[in-house]
């Protein structure tokens, strides 16, 4: 086995209402900061030991699947790297 560090990132998916990223770009733009959008997204770091980087991917999935994104209003991202 080998141990790796899956990343999952969640952030609600376009058209979802995200009130946290509105206030935040509210207080940028009144910063001086020119923005076109922002969105809000949680990131999840996972270790766990697997037999290969698809193993992890996969098991990272399911665990966003299943609990840490609700998939009606989330989308979300995996990404895996070998522990050094």
């Amino acid at each position: 086995m080998t141990g790796y560090t899956a990343t999952v990132t969640v952030r609600l998916k376009q058209g979802v209402l995200d009130p946290e990223a509105e206030t935040t770009k509210r207080a940028l733009e009144r910063l001086g900061f020119d923005l076109q959008d922002l969105r809000s997204a949680d990131r999840f770091e996972v270790d766990l030991d697997a037999e290969t980087d698809e193993d992890a991917r996969e098991r990272a999935s399911e665990m966003a699947e299943r609990l840490l994104a609700n998939p009606t209003i989330h989308d979300y991202d995996v990404e895996v790297a070998e522990q050094g």
